[in-house]
């Protein structure tokens, strides 16, 4: 009898270990690549801001956000939750992959989310770094001064 009792536990423990597995292997494979809820996950972050643009990465772990005021955002696939980052001008510093389709990219107001994110073309990676790019400059850089005369205007 007590070989039919190890034997049922054996069979249970094996069992258990083949769902946790599964389960496992499920949640890495689950990703941002749904937009439908990349949009939804960030609008419960931060439901006053209006989304303009999105651009997952390759592997669907993080989306970049583009918002209508020109800020920029990012989300990241935690495992068992979505980690939203609002990038604060002038608090990001980005440089080009090995591979050219990509951003190394060090957050310096959240170090914990400094990674390389890899798009599946360069013209994704050109565009998200434009993003940021349009992140980095300050307000008052932004005007044009009318004094200074450009080639156009001259007669």
């Amino acid at each position: 009898m007590s070989i039919i009792v190890w034997c049922v536990l054996f069979a249970i423990v094996i069992g258990i270990a083949f769902i946790c597995v599964r389960m496992a292997a499920r949640n890495q494979e689950d990703g941002l690549h749904d937009t439908g809820l990349a949009i939804i996950e960030f609008n419960r972050a931060f439901p006053n801001e209006a989304i303009r643009q999105l651009q997952a990465t390759a592997n669907g772990q993080a989306v970049f956000v583009r918002l209508h005021d020109n800020k920029a955002s990012l989300m990241r696939n935690m495992l068992r939750h979505y980690a939203c980052h609002l990038i604060e001008p002038g608090r990001v510093r980005v440089s080009s992959s090995e591979t050219g389709k990509g951003l190394a990219i060090e957050f310096l107001d959240a170090p914990h989310h400094n990674a390389t994110f890899e798009f599946t073309s360069p013209r994704e990676a050109s565009e998200v770094s434009l993003w940021l790019l349009g992140n980095y400059v300050a307000e008052p850089d932004r005007e044009i001064v009318a004094s200074i005369p450009t080639a156009a205007n001259r007669h």
